[in-house]
């Protein structure tokens, strides 16, 4: 599942109603990113995602495909944000559900590796200075490179 909201949504309640009434899951992996308060030393006040409707829930359930293609997912669920947030509150979810973990793991871990290389959101942080766009960082790039052809992190191509 899907979903790109302004509304903050509450980690606990999504992964409860995500693992409801599932007994072939073995494994549950998740990721919750969060607004931090400072970026570059310099405090953040409020970050604001942009992103364009339709193609960015596009773009996500493309990367959601390509997770589902390479490991045996029971189910998954991304959430993300747009809209001004404060720091501390959740941007993005990502859960994934599987008969093993180590499927749940790596799905997991690349999907929040994509999202933060292909979904196309842009960040504006609020400081004292004034407002700034943040710019993509390289070691973001080299997380999405390492799922390239189908690898795994062990580089084996193998899916779990």
């Amino acid at each position: 599942m899907i979903r790109v909201q302004a509304l903050p949504f509450d980690v606990g309640a999504e992964l409860g109603a995500f693992t409801r009434g599932r007994h072939d899951v073995g494994g549950i992996a998740s990721f919750v990113g969060l607004v931090r308060d400072e970026h570059g030393g310099e405090p953040v006040q409020a970050m604001t995602l942009e992103h364009y409707p339709g193609m960015t829930e596009r773009e996500l359930r493309a990367i959601e495909a390509e997770a589902r293609r390479r490991w045996p997912l029971l189910d998954c669920l991304v959430i993300h944000r747009h809209g001004r947030m404060l720091p501390g509150e959740p941007i993005v979810l990502v859960a994934t559900a599987s008969a093993h973990r180590h499927a749940a793991l790596d799905a997991c871990a690349f999907l929040i590796d994509w999202l933060k290389t292909r979904a196309p959101f842009w960040k504006l942080e609020e400081t004292a200075t004034g407002e700034r766009w943040v710019e993509a960082r390289a070691g973001d790039d080299q997380a999405a490179a390492r799922w390239q052809a189908g690898d795994t992190p062990g580089g084996t191509g193998e899916v779990r």
